[in-house]
């Protein structure tokens, strides 16, 4: 099936005749911001997504994320018309359409992987060249943590941090919703 990229407009009038509203981010990214009435259904479960005969929108943050997985989203669509939200909810927002945020949630695990591996590269740098050149190892090992990540696609970092409180919290109040 060929999914088809509707404007934010004309995503807005789709779901208003009906339509159901599929975000395909993270659980973390779902419960931080949104688009009121958007079910979150994660890429990695989308195979998950129940059918109940109406079109569906299917979004991500950008539209990357979507684009990428046209296959995978028509498969789990079935038989219904499926469409794509181009540009994602950014544009979404950018369109002057409404966007429902929780600043009470925690970022989404992949900024909090990109802030502590930025502090920890940093911090093993400085001390380095202040303290003791063994201390460069550090930086290291996280390089080769992200290049593990990206080759693998597991990244050992995002699974400790979904497991802090903070995340875990998260993760329970975006399945209620």
């Amino acid at each position: 099936m060929t999914l088809i990229f509707l404007s934010p407009a004309d995503a807005r009038a789709a779901i208003d005749a009906g339509a159901r509203l599929i975000d395909i981010r993270g659980a973390d990214e779902h419960a931080r911001e949104r688009i009121p009435g958007a079910v979150n259904v994660p890429l990695d479960r989308i195979g998950d997504l129940p059918c109940d005969g109406r079109p569906v929108v299917f979004h991500c943050k950008s539209g990357m994320r979507t684009a990428a997985s046209t296959a995978q989203l028509g498969a789990a669509a079935g038989d219904v018309s499926a469409y794509i939200l181009g540009g994602g909810i950014e544009a979404w927002r950018q369109a002057g359409h409404p966007i429902v945020v929780d600043r009470s949630q925690p970022l989404d695990i992949m900024r909090q992987v990109q802030m502590i591996a930025g502090a920890l590269v940093l911090t093993g740098i400085l001390l380095g060249l202040f303290v003791a050149p063994g201390f460069l190892g550090l930086s290291a090992f996280v390089g080769a943590g992200l290049m593990f990540a990206g080759v693998t696609g597991w990244c050992g970092m995002a699974n400790l941090l979904r497991l802090m409180p903070w995340n875990r919290r998260a993760m329970a109040s975006s399945i209620r919703s």
